[in-house]
């Protein structure tokens, strides 16, 4: 049984809890900050954490919209949609505090990712899972339509902006664990945003595991038909991960 809460913000955070359960996971489906794949890496994420017997909160935070990124519209009204995305996770991590005493991990799709690694420099969740997500936008990797849905269409040009938004440049001793996969033949996002994500979480010595697999692509999400049969294991070595984080404490 789901219910719907809107969010201070005006964002709305869709809940499948499950009874007793002592972990919540905050999900951020992708979309580019453009929309959001909310039945692929929403809903059916929130089932298959529910089946783990995990609390699931999707979020439904704000994006640019489509319509913009398909016309000329976005040239001649250029617009940023920076910080609106965060305060959406930070108004969600605010209301599940002060409703529950679940631990709270946040997992990320792509653009989705990028939100949920971003949200460890305010809202401190217990970890982060990040799945072939969108890491910089300073390197020559960067996944552009998110950096321009983001901030604006001529958001390159905001060096200072960029660099603040970039995760592999915020990395601290204080940053959660992080569990991290991605493919190799990813055609949407570079596999080079979660190699520097994956170097600077070991420069600072972050507890986080990286998978790294050859196929799957892009938007599989916990999809049983989604991907490859090489990718789709993830979810289970996610579990396991989870599993060994709460046996040696490191989530409360």
């Amino acid at each position: 049984m789901s219910t719907v809460l809107q969010l201070p913000t005006g964002a709305d955070l869709h809940c499948f809890p499950v009874e007793s359960s002592s972990l919540g996971i905050i999900v951020c489906p992708g979309g580019s900050y453009c929309w959001l794949d909310f039945k692929t890496e929403g809903l059916e994420v929130a089932r298959r954490l529910n089946s783990f017997g995990i609390s699931a909160y999707v979020l439904r935070y704000h994006v640019s919209g489509w319509l913009a990124w398909a016309t000329h519209y976005r040239l001649l009204f250029p617009s940023q949609l920076h910080p609106l995305p965060i305060n959406d996770i930070q108004a969600a991590f605010q209301v599940l505090r002060n409703s529950s005493n679940q631990s709270l991990g946040v997992m990320g799709f792509s653009a989705g990712g990028h939100l949920a690694l971003y949200s460890a420099l305010s809202c401190k969740p217990d970890f982060i899972a990040a799945i072939y997500p969108v890491v910089s936008l300073t390197h020559p990797c960067t996944h552009r339509r998110s950096r321009r849905s983001l901030l604006g269409e001529y958001g390159k040009y905001k060096r200072v902006l960029c660099q603040s938004l970039s995760i592999e440049h915020r990395i601290t001793s204080q940053y959660p664990p992080v569990f991290l996969v991605n493919c190799l033949d990813d055609p949407i996002v570079d596999y080079r945003n979660s190699v520097i994500l994956d170097q600077a979480l070991t420069d600072h010595h972050i507890p986080h595991r990286y998978i790294q697999y050859r196929t799957g692509g892009h938007g599989f999400g916990m999809s049983d038909t989604k991907g490859t049969p090489e990718c789709r294991p993830w979810r289970n070595e996610f579990l396991q991960w989870l599993r060994a984080l709460e046996q040696n404490k490191q989530v409360s």
